[in-house]
């Protein structure tokens, strides 16, 4: 063999020491590419070729790792077997061979490393040119599929096949971009690639499919809409093997059915027997038809303008006009020197002898055709027309009749000596009334019969009077100046006569407050065996006025007062009424008085407890305030739109409430909902409202006014929160006779009766029965 042949030329001469000293102090897989002299025992060629000129040797493609390693195991087994030189070489050789042939990835070289000294495999960089598979990739990213947003804030944008970061190329801003485009005539024919972070350009292809997209067409350039169609089920041979369902045949497909052959038959039969006839062939009709050929369908647009109407004709036109309207010479001569179109009238007046001297219109065509023009021009419409009847319109209202009962007469009428009463009061089981008039007399009387039982002189103007909502004791609270006094009705049974006065005048008084009250309370001496003097008497402070208005909570402990201030020197009142508002609530229990606010806006006109919650409703001069009194906060604020609120009630329910005031208005507030009115009811009175009251149990209100007239409504409160409130006028009462501008001054009613009691200027008091 020449290799063989070769190699035993090389190895006559004697080996020096140094040449194997060299060998041995390489590392392990040390030699880079050595030649293929050189490959087989890394001693240089046979002397032979001395004195010619060594070509340059080929690359080997191949890994030369293994070349190295039988080159070391060679010199090892020159070293140590020198006999079987031949018969070594030839199977070192034939062994790198296979090696070569089996081994696909590079061979990693074993170095030293510089930072921890210990050997470390290192293998050579890939070439994608030559050894990679995926050489014909043009993409140098190799980043994968990964959300490319994840590179957003990183200055690279993936890495290479070497594992290396690839950057991300420099983007100018949006001026650059411009300017880029400008220079480049292929810009609008590029996109932005994500992977590589830069424009690329786009093929002829892709611009085709982009140009599909806009016309709505198919991207496919291939596909044809319009290609015939392909018969797979139709002709011999294509037959349906299969059947699309695995459900039986029905039978009626092949027999024919008995029932429609009956049914034919009669048909036939009718059609035989003359019952049945065919239509009639249509005729030419000698009579006119005549179709609408303006008519257009109604529409939402607004109509348009109609055609000018001609003007009627005036005394201008007359052939005989009187002699005022005829034009002088000078009117005639500016009036032909005027154009056509600027002219006043189209024509001069003239005057004839007779009708039969008047001559032709020389404008009657032009005029005419002006007519006719406008009525071509104007455009026709069809105007949907509403016929409305009017009274369906109208709510839709119960009958009264079906709404009783409520009160429709008077039947007693109880008068005071003199005076106005403008207070009265009736107890909770509902058999007595206590009314009061300005000249300090209060009486206690019968419903039933207006029988008087009991008559006290308080010998002042009384503003207020309320009796106590409590069952198990009876008295009521009469206010006049600057004081309240208890009273309690005479006979009455033990048991309540006895609560009574432990509850006003008990043996042993409660510990006092904390913090003192101005207001005081007082039991005068031998109050509790005389009927005719107050068993308890509350003096509230100096220059408190006269208790106008007394509300009482429905547990019967608290009472509140509204005080009218008089305007002294001693306590300045601002001209805006600011200031506590002369509002008292006080506790029977407890003995004790306070004053809930220490500042409100505008004049307290009257308050009210909530029936079932803990609130408190205060009516100053236009606005209505609920409080809530556990947490001591603003709830809400009321805004009936009242000028000035004059009477105010609470539903027994407390979901609503009703407002009345000076200038007429009624509001009805749900207040659940807003806090504007859910309904203003206007002109039931004719002049103001002074009184307003729900009834306890019915469904019934009632509104009282200085006209002398009683509104009596009907108020039915649903529990469907969908449902509104049905409020239905019943009843005008009218009795009460109207003195010095006032008419019926409040209004009460029985609790457990239908009936209304009623207090007027006349010094009269009504009861209303049904």
């Amino acid at each position: 063999m020449a290799r063989g042949t070769g190699e035993k030329k090389r190895k006559q001469p004697v080996v020096e020491d140094s040449d194997h000293s060299d060998v041995e102090a390489l590392p392990e897989g040390g030699m880079d590419m050595p030649s293929e002299e050189e490959g087989e025992d890394g001693v240089p060629g046979s002397d032979d070729d001395d004195d010619e000129v060594d070509e340059f040797p080929e690359i080997d493609a191949r890994s030369d790792s293994d070349d190295v390693d039988t080159d070391e195991e060679e010199v090892e087994e020159d070293e140590d077997e020198d006999e079987d030189e031949d018969g070594s070489e030839e199977d070192d050789a034939e062994s790198g061979t296979e090696d070569e042939e089996h081994h696909i990835f590079p061979q990693a070289k074993t170095v030293i490393s510089k930072i921890t000294g210990q050997p470390k495999k290192v293998y050579p960089e890939i070439e994608p040119d030559y050894d990679s598979d995926s050489s014909t990739e043009d993409a140098p990213n190799r980043v994968g599929n990964v959300p490319m947003h994840w590179y957003d804030d990183l200055p690279h944008v993936g890495y290479s096949i070497d594992g290396k970061k690839v950057l991300k190329p420099a983007r100018g801003d949006e001026l650059d971009k411009f300017l880029q485009t400008v220079d480049d005539p292929s810009a609008w024919t590029s996109a932005f690639d994500k992977n590589t972070q830069m424009d690329k350009p786009l093929t002829a292809e892709e611009l085709d499919i982009i140009r599909r997209l806009q016309a709505h067409e198919n991207p496919d350039a291939s596909y044809d809409p319009y290609e015939p169609t392909i018969e797979w089920f139709t002709g011999k041979g294509k037959e349906e093997v299969m059947p699309l369902s695995a459900a039986p045949e029905p039978k009626r497909r092949w027999v024919p059915s008995k029932w429609e052959k009956q049914k034919v038959m009669k048909i036939v039969r009718a059609i035989r027997q003359g019952r049945i006839l065919p239509a009639k062939p249509k005729t030419a009709s000698s009579q006119q038809r005549f179709y609408a050929i303006w008519n257009e369908e109604p529409s939402s647009h607004a109509p348009p303008l109609p055609a000018p109407k001609p003007r009627l004709p005036t005394h201008n036109e007359s052939y005989n006009p009187p002699e005022e309207y005829l034009p002088t010479e000078e009117e005639r001569k500016e009036w032909e020197a005027t154009d056509k179109e600027d002219r006043e009238r189209d024509y001069l007046p003239q005057k004839y002898p007779s009708l039969r001297l008047v001559p032709a219109y020389d404008q009657f065509i032009q005029e005419r055709f002006s007519r006719q023009l406008d009525l071509y021009l104007a455009p026709r419409i069809q105007r949907a027309k509403l016929n409305i009847d009017p009274n369906s319109l109208i709510p839709k209202l119960p009958s009264p009749s079906s709404l009783r009962p409520y009160p429709n007469y008077r039947s007693l009428n109880f008068r005071h000596t003199k005076g106005r009463v403008r207070c009265l009061s009736i107890s909770p089981d509902g058999g007595w009334v206590v009314s009061a008039d300005e000249e300090g007399i209060v009486s206690l009387w019968e419903v039933m019969v207006g029988r008087e039982v009991k008559r006290w002189n308080m010998k002042e103007k009384v503003g207020g009077v309320e009796w106590c909502p409590r069952t198990d004791v009876s008295f009521f609270v009469v206010g006049t100046d600057e004081k309240l006094h208890f009273l309690v009705p005479p006979n009455l049974p033990s048991m309540v006569l006895a609560a009574t006065q432990l509850l006003l005048a008990p043996p042993t008084l409660p510990p006092a407050p904390a913090t003192p009250s101005p207001v005081k309370w007082s039991n005068p001496p031998s109050a509790t065996t005389s009927d005719n003097k107050p068993i308890l008497a509350i003096d509230l402070p100096q220059s408190s006025g006269i208790p106008k208005h007394i509300t009482w909570h429905r547990k019967g402990d608290y009472f509140a007062t509204v005080c009218e201030f008089h305007l002294t020197d001693s306590i300045p009142v601002s001209a805006s009424g600011e200031g506590q508002g002369g509002v008292w609530i006080h506790q029977l229990s407890r003995r004790h008085s306070q004053a809930p606010f220490r500042k409100v806006k505008g004049s307290v006109q009257l308050v009210l407890f909530h029936p079932t919650k803990p609130q408190f409703f205060v009516a100053t001069q236009r606005y209505v305030r609920v409080y809530n009194l556990a947490e001591q906060k603003l709830l809400k604020t009321l805004i009936p739109g009242i000028r000035w609120i004059s009477s105010m009630d609470v539903h027994p329910s407390g979901d609503h409430l009703i407002v009345g005031g000076y200038d007429r208005k009624l509001c009805w507030f749900d207040l659940e909902l807003s806090e504007k009115p859910y309904k203003i009811m206007r002109y039931y009175h004719s002049r103001a409202i002074r009184s307003l009251h729900f009834h306890p149990t019915y469904p019934l209100f009632a509104s009282s006014s200085d006209d002398g007239s009683i509104q009596v409504f009907h108020a039915r409160i649903y529990n469907d929160l969908m449902t509104d409130p049905l409020i239905v006028p019943l009843k005008i009462l009218r009795g009460h006779e109207v003195k010095e501008g006032l008419g019926v001054l409040q209004v009460k009613w029985v609790p457990k009766q239908p009936w209304l009691v009623s207090a007027g200027a006349d010094s009269s008091v009504a009861v209303w029965c049904n």
